[in-house]
């Protein structure tokens, strides 16, 4: 019986993976920077969500005038002990809009640059983003960073939650953080019973 010849193997089966053509440098940055992107969003959203429903127990702002002032006064308040005039009184004073928008005030962004004033036209969204995930200053590195978390604690956060963690992490003075330093005061927190 004559002896059988395999069946010759094509020239993708005969390429080793050594001999495969590399990727161009231009590929391979671009699957880096595409790969770092996605990892970096994946990280805020998790911090954002994981945000809903955890307290954060210190900010980079705190941190930093902690040691600068070589501490800090801080305690978290929940929501529910918060008197409901202090909420209306922070959304009247720093956001009237809070309740109609996403995010940000279109309206007061224009007015603030048609007048080309240094007021800031920020929401109470952007001053939680910027109070717990990011750093305090004015740069455009900051601003872009701030826009871009702010949609995303708007979709995922209740408004009341935003409200909340504001009160809990804004500093009411030096070195003073949240409202727990208002007990006692009109319009700080429920009282104890």
């Amino acid at each position: 019986m004559a002896k059988r010849t395999p069946k010759s193997r094509s020239k993708a089966d005969k390429a080793s993976p050594e001999s495969a053509p590399r990727p161009t440098l231009r590929k391979r940055l671009r699957r880096a920077v595409w790969r770092t992107v996605v990892v970096c969003f994946l990280a805020v959203a998790a911090a954002v969500l994981l945000g809903r429903v955890v307290n954060p127990p210190t900010t980079i702002y705190m941190f930093s005038e902690g040691r600068r002032l070589g501490g800090v006064d801080h305690q978290w308040v929940p929501m529910r002990d918060i008197a409901p005039v202090m909420a209306r009184a922070v959304v009247a004073a720093e956001d009237a809009n809070f309740c109609q928008h996403w995010g940000f005030d279109v309206r007061a962004i224009k007015l603030a640059i048609a007048e080309g004033s240094n007021r800031g036209a920020s929401t109470l969204s952007q001053q939680t983003v910027k109070n717990v995930y990011l750093w305090h200053g004015r740069t455009w590195v900051r601003k872009a960073l701030e826009a871009a978390i702010t949609p995303l604690v708007e979709a995922l956060w209740s408004k009341r939650r935003i409200v909340e963690v504001y009160l809990n992490v804004a500093e009411f003075d030096e070195g003073v953080f949240g409202v727990e330093l208002l007990r006692g005061t009109t319009l700080g927190l429920v009282p104890r019973r």
